[in-house]
């Protein structure tokens, strides 16, 4: 009687042992299969993957060779001082250069195999000399294709081919708490990587760029890491670090890099015509505050107002009126004045956009064909 009632116990523990043991082995195939085992958030969503034994080696392997080291040079003019033009001076200064020589350092992105390199314009503006190195490789002279203060992104040219670019992931996609690895050429000691987080996104309102919409992390960003490469755990672009907030000039983990996307869009239009052409409505807008909101009767939506319209412009043939306030623009709605004119300037002239205002308490729907924005108000109404 007991070995009856033990011999199907035993049974099915052998059942499930052999079940454990062939689970076991199909993970030991897909591990095989699919290189180092990976932990993902969340694949619904793409997010990020992060190696479980904690190590970005491969992921910087493959990042390095896209990035390279930027050594630029201008001629400064020295100032010119009435005691510089006293010949008592001149045994104590031995004769002052009128003009002097001013090197920068900083760092580029490849982002095409033949030699297309995205960087920062403050690293290249008004240069006489730039020449490119990756790692310990002698420097190579590059031509600049084109500009963008706006956004202090440049796009410089060497002629070589069979350069490995580095892919650009959907910045939009990028979260806070996100993995992120900066990699530059700070102080011009070589290549270095840090590591952070995302900490926040779409900054803006800081006062250093005329468009800002940037991605803040706490990687360590150091003067010759502008014009790098924030990228995530899988090596793809996420942004161009740019600036960081130091009242020192070191780092002190708050650094800031312009989204994928937004660099993609700026190095499209350099690479095809040489300068970036946007959108333009011709309004001055600002941020609602609760006194213009009671005024307005806006009471707590958000949304950008509009205090002036200029003479002649897009908005204006629209019918948009000063006291008007931007509440949504193709549908999705807007925090504030900064997300209305981040839009616009994606878009290219031509394009018509929908807005909807609110005018005297009552919403309307005015569609708007854009301009192309003046040389004169490159940087005031949009």
């Amino acid at each position: 009687m007991r070995r009856r009632i033990t011999r199907p116990v035993w049974l099915l523990l052998l059942v499930v042992l052999v079940l454990v043991v062939v689970a076991g082995i199909g993970g030991i195939r897909l591990g095989r299969h699919s290189g180092k085992p990976l932990f993902t958030v969340s694949a619904a969503s793409d997010a990020d993957a992060v190696p479980l034994n904690g190590s970005f080696a491969a992921v910087v392997k493959k990042a390095i060779p896209s990035i390279v080291n930027i050594s630029s040079s201008r001629v400064v003019r020295a100032q010119e001082l009435p005691f510089l033009n006293d010949p008592s001076f001149g045994p104590f200064f031995g004769g002052v250069p009128r003009e002097q020589r001013e090197r920068s350092l900083g760092s580029g992105v490849v982002v095409s195999s033949d030699g297309y390199i995205l960087t920062n314009d403050h690293i290249v503006e008004g240069a006489t000399d730039i020449e490119v190195s990756f790692g310990d490789q002698d420097q190579t002279p590059v031509r600049v294709v084109g500009t963008d203060r706006r956004t202090d992104l440049a796009v410089v040219k060497l002629d070589r081919q069979g350069l490995t670019p580095l892919p650009l992931a959907d910045s939009s996609k990028v979260e806070v708490g996100d993995v992120a690895l900066a990699i530059g050429d700070p102080f011009g000691i070589g290549r270095t990587v840090t590591m952070g987080i995302i900490s926040a996104t779409g900054r803006g309102n800081l006062g250093i760029e005329g468009e800002e919409d940037f991605l803040q992390t706490d990687a360590a960003i150091n003067p010759g890491n502008s014009g790098g490469a924030l990228i995530n755990a899988r090596g793809e672009l996420i942004g161009v670090n740019t600036a960081i907030l130091s009242p020192t000039g070191g780092n002190l983990g708050i650094g800031f890099a312009v989204p994928s996307n937004m660099a993609r869009m700026v190095m499209e239009q350099i690479a095809k015509s040489g300068k970036v052409v946007r959108g333009y409505l011709g309004v001055v807008v600002q941020n609602i505050t609760p006194e213009l909101a009671k005024h307005f009767g806006a009471g707590n939506r958000n949304g950008a107002l509009i205090s002036d319209v200029e003479s002649g412009s897009p908005a204006e043939k629209a019918g948009l009126r000063r006291g008007d306030i931007v509440l949504e623009m193709n549908g999705k709605s807007l925090r504030d004045q900064r997300e209305l004119q981040l839009g616009i300037s994606k878009m290219p002239p031509g394009t018509t956009i929908n807005l909807t205002i609110l005018r005297d308490g009552k919403q309307q729907q005015v569609p708007v064909k854009l301009g192309e924005e003046p040389a004169q108000n490159k940087t005031s109404a949009r």
